[in-house]
């Protein structure tokens, strides 16, 4: 199956969190999209990897992503070597996407970073013919994303790029709100996190309509490169 976006996150809800309502907006738009977890984040304070893969599961199919996959790494403490970067490399032959979407370049959670730095070097990696990879016992072919993108998180990174992403913030929120054991609910006897919080969930709102005010949109979603974005023409930009 060839996706035209292959979007990646440290935990289950990154995605979500991040960048849904842009993966809406390109599902609508008739997108083929998925979604790769590379942890089950396990070591959250709230809920179990258990009930995280549930919760995933239902933010897909409300997204209406074409697939979703778990890559199953240490939680916390997965490192960006060869055996990590070949797992991802073979996602990236495997699904073939145009794009890729990442973690934030730096961010509050360590894991963050990390799987940023590690989804943008295996999409290199990627494209190198002498790399060679099977997954169910077929050899693949080489590919490389035409770009990488970086979505933003905890940290209020300036965008180089702000996607527009007006209408679809109903999506995106009730996708977030899938995760119920990890956002803010007042009856929940859970510990509290940094993400717990009802500020946390008002944030995401508030951030999406701060972005899309800059722009010029009711909301807006907003992207680090780390490479140059070329365009045809001095119109192509809004």
């Amino acid at each position: 199956m060839k996706l035209d976006i292959l979007a990646f996150g440290a935990h289950p809800d990154d995605v979500e969190l991040g960048c849904g309502a842009t993966i809406a907006k390109e599902v609508a738009n008739g997108k083929r999209v998925g979604i790769v977890d590379l942890t089950r984040g396990e070591l959250g304070t709230r809920g179990t990897a258990e009930t995280r893969k549930e919760e995933a599961a239902n933010a897909a199919e409300i997204l209406g992503i074409d697939v979703r996959e778990n890559l199953g790494f240490a939680d916390g403490f997965f490192v960006n070597d060869r055996n990590h970067q070949v797992e991802i490399i073979k996602m990236i032959r495997k699904y073939q996407p145009d794009i890729v979407l990442c973690n934030a370049i730096d961010d509050r959670h360590i894991d963050h970073g990390k799987g940023s730095k590690l989804v943008s070097d295996a999409c290199f990696l990627s494209g190198l013919l002498k790399i060679e990879t099977q997954l169910d016992g077929q050899n693949q072919k080489h590919w490389r994303p035409k770009q990488v993108y970086h979505y933003i998180q905890w940290k209020p990174i300036e965008p180089d790029f702000v996607v527009d992403v007006s209408g679809f913030m109903e999506t995106k929120m009730a996708a977030v709100l899938a995760y119920k054991t990890q956002f803010y609910d007042p009856n929940s006897k859970a510990p509290t996190t940094p993400i717990s919080s009802k500020n946390f969930t008002d944030s995401i709102a508030y951030r999406s309509r701060d972005l899309g005010r800059l722009v010029g949109a009711e909301h807006g979603e907003g992207f680090t490169v780390e490479r140059y974005v070329t365009v045809n023409s001095l119109f192509d930009i809004k």
